[in-house]
């Protein structure tokens, strides 16, 4: 039989989508989408303004696009329920509260004023669901309290723990900490780890690091 060599390992910055389905192996089962970017571990609301990715080549991919997937989203972080039914509307208001926090998180980074929709939108959600836990008491468990979960507040639970979890970054010594990306055509938000910090993931730095190498050598070839 005749032998064939190995094929050679494709360029990992070479193809985005087969980049998007590695991570998203990678981050099975407990999160949908890519390695999260430093500081969305500790703070939801990073996590949600992130989670619009933008890949090399024009190709955009929305973890909230589409119920089912704004449904995983909340699931994977323990915001509702296994079976939790989401509809248009409901994914929309998530797609709407993370518009506005990344507002927020923008106007934080450039030392700006930030817009009062985004304000506002942002204590609307706070208010938009009971934060306390309730009491309950039953046969099995006797007492005990337990945030509820109605079928028809599910997502006005999810985006009042959202937004409180956005106003506690902004507020927080970390915010000083925030950037965005320092890749194109990323536009994902990180806490800096240390100064030098300019990227939300390897692949990012990875994928800028070689495009100036190929910058290098092209004006090397032209000269």
């Amino acid at each position: 039989m005749k032998e064939t060599a190995p094929a050679a390992p494709a360029d990992p910055a070479a193809d985005p989508v087969a980049d998007l389905a590695a991570d998203l192996a990678a981050a099975r089962p407990v999160r949908s989408g890519p390695p999260l970017a430093p500081g969305a571990d500790r703070y939801l609301a990073l996590d949600l303004a992130n989670s619009d990715l933008a890949f090399p080549g024009s190709r955009d991919v929305d973890l909230l696009g589409t119920p089912e997937s704004a449904r995983e989203w909340l699931v994977t972080r323990e915001l509702a329920p296994a079976e939790t039914v989401l509809y248009d509307v409901c994914a929309g208001r998530l797609r709407a509260l993370r518009d506005a926090v990344r507002a927020l998180l923008s106007a934080r980074v450039e030392d700006a004023v930030a817009p009062a929709d985004a304000v506002r939108a942002v204590n609307d959600a706070l208010t938009s669901a009971p934060s306390a836990a309730l009491l309950h008491w039953d046969d099995v468990h006797g007492p005990y309290r337990a945030q509820a979960h109605p079928i028809d507040q599910i997502v006005n639970h999810a985006i009042a723990v959202l937004a409180a979890d956005a106003a506690d970054l902004l507020t927080a010594p970390d915010a000083a900490r925030l950037t965005p990306c320092g890749a194109t055509p990323c536009r994902r938000f990180l806490v800096r780890t240390h100064a030098s910090r300019q990227w939300c993931s390897t692949r990012c730095g990875d994928r800028v690091r070689a495009a100036r190498a190929y910058a290098r050598r092209t004006r090397g070839t032209a000269d």
